[in-house]
């Protein structure tokens, strides 16, 4: 069989004895990071003094005193004031692997090596074919028939291109339905999406969007009859100017509010009857619930036009059927992710697929009844500062303080003083602190070590 010069490349002997070399190094150097620890007392000064010069250049100060040292262990994470602390939030949920895990490592490197720094749609290499191929099947491994994959650099972006696929194939229809308390992102069109006016302000309006109040679990039949009574009055307000409807399954930045199946098919089933699109956005949900994609765990395959993806893919991808393929022109985008990007995202996904993680059974599920067992016990210690805890699979959140912002935010910076990394999601009238666990890196051992720092710190407050 003939092969390219680059198979003789990627299959030269020396790239795996350097490789294994990188890995050596690593493991020596990942031997004494085991476990939270404070910053180094000489570092302070002049750590100190990179997050001012970092505040200035960005235009504002950073949320956390976070700066990385470029090393970690785990869901363990060094700064480069010495410290190390437990990310649980691992960038908004992005890290899904933890830091410096070896098999990313290999992956990155192949990646590194193959030619480019980044692809896009002129020119790409075949590990985009591989890449696009692994979305494609497992999207559509119960039914859905999203089978085509468009790649791109940012969850909002990923967003944005469904909207464009949609209203084209809806066109004139400019309107778009979205539930209360959603966030879509932060670009031009998603600020006018994400249900959030302090993310638009001075902003031009870009987008024409009618919110549908979410799924309420403790009125479950109620909620129902309630947002469908809402959806049609919208669709009667404006006849066949809905072009389609985002749906985030589970809330992710409003503080884990899960969703239902008999919601989402209620709402869905007035959107088929009235030619608007169904577009599923899956950037912080992807890989956090028994199953790959929100929509599968929630066996919403058959109903899917448009899915987005990111975060735990590594890049970012606009999944959509054959009838929403868009008309040459609208689509396009020079960098579609860097060569290591697009290496690091197959291994990250198929490690997901084929490493037990996946199912009733799986790895994300134990990790998740561990945290809740750990939260419920905390709650039953202390029910007057912790209540909860709420979400699903790798989302888990919990309401401090009553749900009180100031002292919320108060938590999570004390937290974070004492090792922890969490994020605080403020809806009002109700804020909750919230966790994405880096599943790769994460062992039942290391939620029941964040549990006692949580405690710890509500005992101080």
């Amino acid at each position: 069989m003939a092969k390219t010069i680059a198979d003789g490349f990627f299959n030269d002997p020396r790239l795996e004895q350097a490789k294994k070399l990188i890995k050596e190094a690593l493991t020596e150097h990942q031997s004494h990071i085991t476990g939270v620890k404070p910053a180094n007392s000489e570092l302070k000064e002049s750590y100190d003094a990179l997050l001012k010069k970092m505040a200035s250049y960005r235009g504002g100060a950073l949320a956390y005193n976070y700066l990385g040292s470029g090393i970690g262990h785990g869901p363990l994470v060094e700064l480069a004031d010495g410290s190390v602390k437990y990310d649980f939030i691992t960038g908004i949920g992005v890290h899904y692997m933890g830091h410096s895990h070896h098999g990313v490592i290999d992956a990155q490197i192949d990646g590194a090596i193959s030619n480019t720094v980044m692809n896009g749609h002129l020119q790409q290499n075949v590990d985009t074919a591989k890449l696009l191929e692994l979305f494609s099947t497992q999207a559509c491994k119960h039914g859905a028939q999203v089978r085509n994959v468009f790649l791109s650099t940012s969850g909002a972006m990923a967003n944005e291109n469904g909207f464009k696929m949609i209203f084209q194939k809806r066109a004139p229809a400019s309107r778009f339905f979205a539930f209360e308390k959603c966030f879509a992102g932060r670009t031009l069109g998603m600020a006018w999406v994400t249900d959030k006016g302090a993310y638009r302000v001075g902003l031009p309006k870009t987008i024409d969007v009618d919110y549908i109040p979410f799924y309420d679990a403790n009125n479950h039949q109620g909620s129902i009859d309630a947002a469908v009574k809402v959806l049609k009055k919208y669709i009667t307000r404006y006849p066949a100017q809905h072009a389609g409807f985002i749906m985030e399954l589970i809330q992710g930045e409003n503080g884990s509010w899960v969703g239902n199946t008999e919601f989402f098919e209620a709402l869905i089933a007035v959107c088929k009857e009235n030619n608007i699109s169904v577009m599923i956005d899956e950037v912080q949900t992807f890989a956090r619930t028994s199953e790959l994609f929100a929509f599968q765990h929630f066996k919403l395959d058959k109903h899917v036009d448009v899915v987005t993806v990111g975060k735990n893919s590594q890049i970012c991808a606009t999944l959509f059927t054959d009838d929403h393929k868009p008309k040459p022109g609208l689509m396009s985008q020079t960098f579609t992710g860097s060569a290591s990007q697009i290496a690091a995202s197959h291994y990250v996904i198929s490690s997901i697929v084929e490493g037990g993680y996946l199912g009733e059974n799986g790895k994300i599920q134990k990790l998740h009844e561990r945290f809740k067992a750990n939260l419920e016990k905390i709650s039953k210690k202390h029910p007057e500062k912790l209540s909860g805890p709420f979400g699903i699979g790798a989302m888990i959140a919990m309401t401090v303080f009553g749900g009180d912002e100031p002292k919320s935010k108060a938590f999570t910076l004390k937290l974070f003083e004492n090792g922890v990394l969490s994020f605080l999601a403020s809806a009002h009238p109700t804020a909750r602190v919230r966790f994405l666990m880096p599943v790769m890196a994460t062992e039942e051992k290391h939620i029941d070590e964040v549990c006692a720092i949580i405690e710890k710190t509500v005992e101080e407050l």
